[in-house]
């Protein structure tokens, strides 16, 4: 029996996955002036500050209040490991059963984030590790903008020096697009000058081809998009990419058309594509892939395979990547090579993994989860 007399304690309000909209109409709801937002905004996300007591500007009668019914929760890091390369991967706890994997690539003009947007992922394409683990659920707000402030923090970033992650993408593990209720309004904070400050070219959202949500993107975020190809025809693309057979490519390449055309920057597509030996690097497949993408302002990112256990793919030899690479580039595409960075430590493309309590019935969720949130 629930004893009615125990003292119900209330939920406290999560603040670090609150863009600027929400965090005004969080201070309103309590009675306090918008342009606080801006200032724990920069306390939580300029200088990585989580504790309310240490954030000085504020009253202490303001930093009292907000103790009783908010908190900046963030997770815990479970491992952090180190590639030679210079790449690092953190494993970070979302609850007690899940954890997800947090990329960070430093290159010499720019360092690179990758972060996650669900535990796992749905989609099972069959050349990625972290399909391979199942899905248990969405990450929220809090949880996906959390592995950019942890990012900050081990790498010992500082307010006004110059900052070490210049770029995020949303390549680790999930499918953004069928979590835009939070992946938008973390993408939002991103770009925030109260906040990070990176402009919308310096942040991408990378799809397998939720096409709804891409039709979105433009008008509630407008970032850059990348979109997960790997295969220029339906059959092939069907095998490799099973989202397609909810959206094939006479659906996507459309809203991939729509994304770039309109508005007053010039915007492009980044195409990515995984090279697996005898499956998708062939000859023709180059020239059907220049024919797809013909009239398509792109550039495409060719992938080398990265292996991880129990796959029967293998990566592409050097001489089909680059005979590929040929013939995209005779079609009059813009074509790139993407290095291979992190895979000592599985961080490489298509590897990571975390930990996942699988919720996923395998035999379904092919179709199924491709029909997530839109």
């Amino acid at each position: 029996m629930n004893d009615l007399s125990a003292p119900q304690v209330e939920k406290k309000t999560d603040l670090l996955g609150m863009d600027r909209d929400a965090m005004q109409a969080f201070f309103a709801s309590i009675g306090e002036k918008p342009f606080r937002a801006g200032q724990v905004m920069k306390w939580i996300h300029q200088f990585g500050v989580s504790e309310f007591d240490e954030m000085t500007n504020l009253s202490k009668a303001l930093r009292d209040k907000l103790k009783k019914v908010a908190q900046v929760r963030t997770p815990r890091i479970v491992a952090e490991q180190h590639s030679d390369d210079g790449t690092i991967k953190w494993l970070l706890e979302m609850d007690n059963k899940n954890s997800v994997e947090t990329v960070f690539i430093p290159e010499k003009n720019r360092g690179t984030l990758c972060i996650s947007s669900q535990v796992g992922c749905a989609l099972d394409c069959s050349f990625c590790s972290t399909g391979k683990q199942g899905f248990n659920r969405n990450l929220e707000n809090w949880e996906i903008i959390a592995q950019m402030w942890v990012a900050n923090k081990a790498l010992g970033c500082k307010p006004k020096e110059e900052r070490r992650i210049s770029n995020v993408v949303f390549m680790g593990m999930g499918e953004p697009l069928l979590n835009v209720t939070h992946t938008f309004p973390a993408a939002r904070i991103l770009m925030d000058d109260f906040a990070y400050g990176l402009s919308k070219r310096r942040v991408t959202i990378s799809t397998a081809g939720v096409v709804p949500a891409i039709d979105k993107i433009k008008a509630e975020v407008d970032v850059s998009l990348a979109i997960s190809l790997h295969a220029p025809n339906n059959p092939l693309r069907d095998e490799l990419v099973p989202i397609n057979q909810k959206y094939p490519l006479e659906v996507l390449m459309p809203s991939l058309h729509r994304f770039v055309e309109g508005g007053h920057s010039k915007k492009h597509v980044t195409v990515e594509y995984v090279m697996i030996d005898k499956v998708n690097d062939r000859p023709e497949h180059a020239h059907e892939l220049v024919d797809l993408l013909q009239g398509l302002a792109c550039k495409v990112n060719l992938i080398p395979f990265n292996p991880f256990p129990n796959t029967d793919y293998r990566r592409s030899s050097n001489n089909a990547i680059h005979r590929f690479r040929a013939i995209l580039e005779e079609g009059g595409l813009n074509v790139t090579v993407r290095k291979t960075r992190g895979d000592d430590i599985d961080a490489a493309c298509g590897q990571l993994a975390g930990k996942v309590a699988d919720r996923t019935k395998r035999t379904l969720h092919r179709v199924e989860f491709a029909q997530g949130e839109q």
